[in-house]
């Protein structure tokens, strides 16, 4: 009897065990799902779904569940990948790293560091005291520039680690990176070299560009990490020229290196004239490390870019080889994070804007909080479905985060201790628009929620005022959001077409306005009317009709005759516009009202069609002798810049290509060539075109 109750002992605990490994079994899948999947979303897609500290927590947990379960060890695993940043293959040419670009190991814990230093220690002996090179962590998209001879020829993304994409076209639009090294001034420059660092966006371009991107209505993004990889990863480079970005190097890598320590590779990367942060500093001992940490967790709040943390390296060279590697991080450096800077505070109430498309965004009012210096009391909630996945409603206590970020964002809420006390979750977004009580109607694009009472809903039309006299559009001088919410007060304004009967003695009249400011609106609603018909088009605010997408519609469509006429088959021929565009663009057309205002701007004297001078010009340019052609432009040339040359292939029916592939038609060649590029050309058997021949092509139509 007692045999058989050992025997039941025995069968329970194994069918325990059974039980257990079959659950952490589940916990690894789910794991490895989520964090590659969360990989994908902040390399790829530059968003966030986790913050770094529970990527990291979860991280951990895999590899300490991993670490139990050998039998279940994958190659895939993310603790065992770099994550990957790779696009398509038809985006950039990706290329294999010549050195693996593998990721640090991250820290939060000061503990962890003393750890990591006293493993070093045991390495080499305590007997030594071996250099520590402490450096920030800045928040940006590594890249690795490679040198030839002197010349700039690749710079690659981290990728998966292996392979990067090759993003050499929007690099050289950063000005602190040099093109070219004087091998005169520095005759010990190897044949090959190779200098990584970070991309990044200053917090004062990052504020500008949010600023345009909300003015239309656009996504604003998250934070300047996200912004410049975003960037980074655009097709165009004038664009990317446009935003400002930034490059810090920090790790020089060559067979043949310039010194023996970390620290003077950097040093002669600086002379060099690349652009090398001050905020260096070669530790002798651990005390030494953590007060520099300790410093600049405070003073990294008034640097002009964004910092996480801070990275330690071995600063001898020998040493590191040494020491080596893991599967995805070298043993010879870490990553200290710093805490993001997170308050709990009282959601007090939740409201709702509305912006000029109608989409309506839930705001979080807040019990004042102090992050990072500054009072917060308000931050976005974004749509119903980011409330539901955290579960809030009015009157939970919530965690605000600034940390990296410039905007102030809700990452959780605070869970009663006793789970009896829990209320059922009871949020319920509104139904009907807070400012003109129209019936919303879901947006699934954009999962969210809109007022389709687009014509008298208060906040569209002054946003669509705002929009039309913006720089980019119309350029009214004088008219800005607070002007413009005066004059619809005082019922002088109702819609855009109202602008073209403003009276100056109306104006001047008004509280705050006088002769010459009235005089000077009056003056720049007239200049309008010379505004080109493709500005025109993107100023009526027709949804997902943005300033790029106008123009192309206005060279295919040259009047607002010809575009409203056209079905919609006729628009989705244009480069670059699809159904929902072309939709949008047949759905402005069919609302009377939105008819009525196009015919009062032409009756006002606004352009609706192309000038004659531009015809003349885009019929002269237009001769098709490129259509159908891609062409890649490489090099330096005599008679035009390449920006030049970009726009007659576009003119002449030609598609510029930033890398050379099977689907390019011909190569432009100028002086200086890229090597990459023509041996790739070569393989390819893709022609060379010279300055001269491309020329004569398209003036010989």
């Amino acid at each position: 009897m007692q045999l058989d109750l050992f025997n039941d002992i025995d069968q329970d605990e194994q069918t325990q065990t059974e039980q257990t490994q079959t659950d952490e079994k589940a916990q690894i899948e789910a794991l490895r799902a989520e964090l590659t999947e969360a990989n994908r979303l902040y390399y790829v897609l530059s968003a966030h779904t986790l913050t770094d500290q529970q990527f990291d927590e979860k991280m951990r947990q895999l590899q300490e569940l991993e670490a139990r379960h050998p039998e279940l060890y994958s190659p895939t695993s993310p603790t065992q990948q770099v994550g990957s940043d790779l696009k398509k293959q038809d985006s950039f040419v990706q290329i294999e790293h010549r050195y693996p670009m593998l990721s640090l190991a991250n820290t939060y814990s000061e503990q962890e560091i003393r750890d990591w230093y006293n493993r070093i220690l045991k390495e080499i002996g305590r007997d030594q005291q071996p250099e520590i090179v402490c450096e920030l962590k800045y928040d940006g998209l590594s890249i690795s520039l490679w040198y030839e001879q002197g010349v700039l020829v690749h710079a690659l993304t981290r990728g998966d680690g292996t392979r990067g994409d090759d993003v050499i076209n929007n690099i050289k639009t950063i000005r602190s990176i040099p093109l070219t090294i004087s091998r005169q001034r520095f005759p010990l420059l190897p044949d090959r070299f190779e200098i990584r660092g970070e991309v990044l966006m200053p917090w004062e371009s990052f504020e500008r560009l949010n600023k345009e991107r909300a003015e239309q209505e656009e996504n604003l993004f998250a934070n300047p990490r996200n912004a410049a990889s975003g960037t980074l990863k655009l097709l165009d480079p004038k664009i990317v020229a446009s935003r400002g970005l930034e490059a810090y190097l920090y790790y020089y890598l060559s067979d043949n290196p310039p010194a023996a320590t970390h620290s003077g590779c950097l040093s002669f990367a600086r002379q060099m004239g690349f652009n090398i942060s001050d905020a260096i500093k070669v530790c002798k001992n651990i005390n030494e490390i953590m007060q520099f940490i300790n410093y600049w967790d405070k003073e990294r709040k008034n640097l002009p870019v964004a910092t996480d943390g801070v990275v330690l390296k071995v600063n001898d060279l020998s040493l590191q080889n040494r020491l080596g590697f893991t599967a995805k991080t070298p043993r010879w450096a870490i990553a200290f994070k710093f805490q993001a800077e997170k308050q709990l505070t009282k959601l007090e109430r939740i409201t709702y804007q509305v912006g000029r498309t109608g989409i309506i965004t839930p705001v979080a009012n807040l019990t004042p909080v102090q992050l990072s210096g500054t009072t917060v009391s308000r931050a976005t909630l974004h749509n119903e479905d980011f409330i539901r996945q955290l579960g809030i409603a009015e009157g939970d206590m919530v965690w605000v985060e600034k940390g990296g970020e410039i905007i102030p964002k809700i990452t959780g809420k605070q869970q009663p201790q006793d789970a009896q006390t829990q209320q059922p979750y009871s949020f319920r977004f509104i139904s009907h628009c807070p400012e003109c009580g129209a019936a919303l109607v879901r947006d699934k694009e954009q999962a969210a929620w809109r007022c389709p009472n687009e014509q008298h809903c208060p906040p569209q039309q002054k946003g669509k005022i705002e929009h039309f006299v913006e720089r980019k559009a119309m350029n009214i001088d004088g008219l800005g959001a607070e002007t413009i919410d005066t004059f619809f007060s005082a019922h002088l304004l109702s819609n855009i077409a109202d602008l073209y009967d403003l009276k100056k003695d109306d104006i001047a009249k008004m509280e705050g306005f006088g002769e010459k400011s009235a005089q000077n609106i009056i003056d720049g609603i007239e200049a309008s009317k010379q505004v080109p018909w493709s500005r025109v088009l993107f100023a009526l605010g027709i949804r997902y009709v943005g300033e790029t997408t106008a123009m192309k519609l206005a060279r295919v469509f040259h009047s607002i005759d010809e575009l409203r006429n056209a079905s919609k088959e006729q628009i989705m021929t244009v480069e670059d516009v699809g159904e929902q565009v072309s939709q949008s663009i047949q759905l402005f057309f069919a609302d009377p009202a939105n008819l009525s205002i196009i015919e009062r701007l032409r009756a006002a004297g606004v352009r609706m069609s192309m000038s004659d001078e531009e015809l003349s010009s885009l019929n002269q340019a237009a001769s098709g002798t490129l259509n159908g052609q891609a062409i890649v432009i490489s090099g330096t040339f005599a008679r035009h810049s390449r920006d030049e040359y970009k726009a007659l292939i576009e003119q002449h029916g030609g598609k510029n290509l930033s890398s050379v592939s099977r689907k390019t038609s011909f190569i432009l060649a100028g002086e200086n060539m890229g090597p990459e590029k023509r041996k790739k050309a070569q393989e390819l058997n893709i022609p060379l075109m010279s300055e001269d021949e491309f020329l004569q092509l398209i003036n010989n139509q």
